[in-house]
């Protein structure tokens, strides 16, 4: 993976959409399309996990900025269940939570209050695809900016997908093999 990655993204609903990944720095910006401006950032002194596009999935060692509000980032650890390696931001300024959560071994499904808002594709090189829902089924919303914003953040940060428990479980044992 490089060090620093800056993709643009041309969003079906949002437009223009810039993405900027230092990996090494432990920096990520999000902007344009009409979006707000969203930043993580990793603190400096953190020991830097390279299979996480952002180095890390401490939230102790992360912020997440929402043009310049401080909201609360809470990856899970990631181990064995897909379930496991989900992200979620709580926004305090929208009261609104965001969940990023992989749904196959690519991609993953971004909610917005338990409603699905899309599905994400990222392997983790800052590049992110997004096919958003229309919000005409009961369990789907239109995604808004705020949530566009939030969900490309996630996906470039953390990169999508993951693969089933049972694969997981195999390579889990077949590494404490001798």
């Amino acid at each position: 993976m490089d060090s620093v990655v800056h993709t643009s993204v041309a969003d079906q609903l949002f437009g223009q959409v810039e993405i900027e990944l230092d990996h090494a720095g432990g920096t990520l910006c999000v902007s344009g399309g009409g979006l707000p401006t969203v930043e993580i950032r990793r603190s400096p002194d953190t020991e830097v996990a390279t299979r996480v596009p952002i180095g890390t999935r401490d939230p102790d060692r992360l912020t997440l900025l929402v043009d310049g509000d401080e909201e609360t980032l809470r990856p899970a650890k990631g181990f064995l269940s897909r379930r496991s390696y989900r992200v979620e931001v709580v926004s305090a300024t929208r009261d609104r939570r965001y969940v990023l959560v992989p749904n196959s071994t690519e991609t993953s499904r971004l909610l917005r209050d338990k409603r699905r808002l899309g599905v994400l594709t990222s392997t983790g090189d800052g590049k992110v695809t997004v096919e958003w829902e229309n919000g005409e089924r009961r369990s789907t919303a239109a995604p808004e900016p705020y949530d566009a914003a939030v969900g490309y953040a996630l996906a470039a940060a953390y990169g999508t997908g993951a693969e089933p428990m049972w694969h997981e479980a195999l390579d889990a044992v077949t590494e404490l093999w001798p």
